[in-house]
Order: C-alpha cells, then sequence, then structure tokens
C-alpha cells in the first residue's frame, strides 16, 4: 500500500495561535504546511524565513495562490465566520480557533456550510487536548469510579494585563476572558461531564476601569444528569493558580514564585502601537513547542461517586478507597499535534472529531450565555448542546 500523501494545509493569521501551530505542523508526517496568509508584510517576511512557504496577505489570495486541502483559522474571532465560509466555499476542511463565532446564529451557519459542502470543521480548543484531561475522560469512561457528579475548573492568571490588540479586550468581537479563556474551561468541563449542560447561570466583573472588559467570570453549570460544573477565571492577576499546579505553567514548565516576574499593568500613557508591537513580540515564543511536565491551564478536579481525579505536574491524582495514585503521562505530543490527529481524523474517516463545528457550537452557546446570564441575573436555559463521544 503506497504512503498516503500529507493534507496541505494553509494557515490564516499568525498572531500567538497561528505561530503555535507552525512547530505541530512541520513535525507532524500527515500535514504539509504550503501557504498562510497574514496581513502584516513583516510577519510574512518572517513566517517565510521560518518555514520556507510562500505568504499572502489575504486568504483569498491563499485560496487561490495555493494548492490547498484544508485551512486552519487563527485570525481574530470576529473574522472566523467569514474566514471559515470562504474556506468552505472553496471546498477546503477547516480548523478554526476558538471561540469559533461571536454568536450562536453565525456558528450555526458555519456548521450548516460545513455539512453541505461535506467538508469538515474542527474547531482548536486546544486545552481540551491536555493529556490529563484526555487522561480523565479515559477513567471516567472506564467507570472505575461511577459516573461523575461534579466538576470543578479553576484559573487565575494575569490574562488581562497582557500586550492585547482592542478587539481581544472588546466583548463584542469576542474579546474579554469568558469568549477567550472561558471558552477552554467550557471545552474541559463539558467533556468530563458529558457534554449535555442543562442551564448556566453565572457573574462576570469589569473592575478595572483602566482595562475595561470582562475580567473575571464565575460560571455555574448544570447537566442534564444531575452533574454540576463550575468555571471560575480571575485575569487581574496578583494570584496565579500555578502555586496550584506545583508551579507548573500552562505550557509546563516549572515557575516558583520568587522567579515570577510581577504583573506588568500597561500604563495610562502606553500608545496601542506600542502595545501592538509587544503583542507581536510576545506571539513568537508565547506558546512553547515542547515542554517537561504537563501542561496545567488551572486546577481541574473531578469527583465521581468512588473516588476523585486532578492533574499532577508528571500526570493526574486519582483519589480512591485506596488512597492515591499517580498516574504518570507521556509528553511526546503537544496539544496542537493532537488537534491535528483529530483534524485527521475527521478529514480521512477515520473516526468522527470530538471538537467538531457542534461541540464548537455548543462550548460557545454556554460562553454566550454566560455573559447574558451576568446581564440578566438569572439562570439561562440551552438549546444546542451535544453529549460527548464516548
Amino acid at each position: 500500500m503506497s504512503a498516503r500523501k500529507p493534507i496541505r494545509l494553509g494557515v490564516v493569521g499568525l498572531g500567538a495561535a497561528g505561530r503555535a501551530f507552525l512547530p505541530a505542523i512541520a513535525k507532524h508526517p500527515a500535514f504539509e504546511l504550503v501557504g498562510f496568509a497574514d496581513t502584516v508584510a513583516d510577519i510574512r517576511g518572517e513566517i517565510t524565513s521560518e518555514t520556507g512557504s510562500e505568504g499572502y496577505a489575504t486568504l483569498s489570495e491563499l485560496l487561490s495562490g495555493a494548492e490547498l486541502d484544508a485551512v486552519y483559522v487563527a485570525t481574530p474571532t470576529e473574522l472566523h465566520p467569514e474566514h471559515v465560509s470562504a474556506a468552505i466555499a472553496a471546498g477546503r476542511h477547516v480548523l478554526t480557533e476558538k471561540p469559533m463565532a461571536l454568536g450562536v446564529e453565525q456558528a450555526l451557519a458555519m456548521v450548516k456550510a460545513a455539512d453541505e459542502a461535506g467538508v469538515a470543521l474542527v474547531v482548536g480548543h486546544a486545552h481540551g487536548f491536555d493529556r490529563p484531561i484526555q487522561a480523565m475522560r479515559e477513567i471516567i469512561s472506564s467507570g472505575r469510579l461511577g459516573r461523575v457528579r461534579m466538576v470543578q475548573t479553576w484559573n487565575y492568571t494575569d490574562w488581562m494585563y497582557r500586550p492585547r490588540r482592542p478587539d481581544e479586550l472588546d466583548v463584542g468581537l469576542g474579546g474579554g476572558v469568558t469568549f477567550r479563556q472561558g471558552s477552554h474551561q467550557v471545552d474541559i468541563v463539558r467533556l468530563l461531564g458529558g457534554g449535555m449542560v442543562r442551564s448556566v447561570r453565572a457573574s462576570t466583573f469589569d473592575w478595572d476601569p483602566d482595562r475595561a472588559s470582562i475580567g473575571a467570570h464565575t460560571i455555574f453549570l448544570q447537566f442534564a444528569d444531575g452533574a454540576t460544573a463550575t468555571a471560575v477565571y480571575n485575569g487581574y492577576g496578583y494570584f496565579s493558580a500555578m502555586e496550584l499546579c506545583g508551579d507548573v505553567t500552562e505550557w509546563g514548565f516549572v515557575e516558583p514564585i520568587e522567579k515570577r516576574q510581577k504583573v506588568n499593568r500597561p500604563s495610562s500613557g502606553q500608545s496601542s502601537a506600542d502595545e501592538l508591537a509587544a503583542k507581536r513580540s510576545r506571539a513568537k515564543s508565547a506558546i512553547p513547542a515542547s515542554a517537561p511536565f504537563q501542561p496545567t491551564f488551572g486546577v481541574t478536579i473531578v469527583s465521581c461517586e468512588r473516588g476523585d481525579i486532578r492533574q499532577s505536574p508528571r500526570g493526574l491524582y486519582v483519589y480512591d478507597a485506596n488512597g492515591r495514585e499517580e498516574i504518570v503521562l507521556p509528553n511526546d505530543k503537544s496539544p496542537r499535534e493532537m488537534v491535528l490527529d483529530e483534524l485527521l481524523d475527521a478529514i480521512t474517516g477515520a473516526r468522527p472529531a470530538v471538537h467538531d463545528g457542534r461541540w464548537g457550537l455548543a462550548n460557545l452557546e454556554v460562553c454566550v450565555a454566560a455573559i447574558e446570564s451576568a446581564r440578566l441575573g438569572r439562570e439561562i436555559e440551552l438549546v444546542h448542546q451535544v453529549a460527548a463521544p464516548q
């Protein structure tokens, strides 16, 4: 049997997320980067020098100028519907960044377009692919600890004070921590809780007038089977969740508190151009290709009928009647490589994607409902949820 030809992949948007996927694409034997698009000429020059791939100024130029099988959309959230639709209309499979759209109606249209075109649509919630989260799912599916009854995921970071584009703080454009970071948390708790969230009750917070946005939230999720979950995120920076995770960073490096940099709040005199330049500089190294320990997107604790599970720096701690067991997990693949594995399976038909368009839509629905719940001060019932595949 002859070897399958690599899937020819193009990338649009070379910020932190887009750049983070480049090493994963280069390492993955099933994919080949054949082109990319970014509006900034200097970035195009840098990426061409790094990868040897041809750069284009726009997605339309990429679609017409490169022979593509699939497109990874890593542009700002407000551009996802336009760019995903363009790629689908050109007959390309699509991997898009989270959140997949600004609202549920846009996401529904994206799912419908992919279905009608017969192409794969995968939404890349990378932290749902962290090895500890995947291993938690396997333990839950095995039935060893009984049914899931509660899931808690909490994260405390300086997200609000890192260099940001204006759209990253504009909630109307998909900015703020509930859309940007809560989408990871929602993906995690839905994966572990079975997917079928019945309702959401939330509070969101905007407590720094010099950095206006949703900077923190508490979300309570009620599942259809009676299980519950909380997702807590504080992006205002004084305390770091790394202290709850063995001083391991989000991407798997040890960073003890005495070596941690102080929170760098942008000064009132800092220009938007200065912040954008800092953002572009940080994007080059914000997400490393590999690390010595497991990634930790805050702390996640699963409570089952006969035991509990949480992350350890090397994998998982499982607590049951026999005490505590540590399960050491391999770290030979980054979450981005595992996203590509799922995209490959979806394109080839090897197995359905967990993070398909409908799953991404369901995650987005929870985030939208959380913001709406906070605004209205009441519980929001959900209608677009789907079960997590076993």
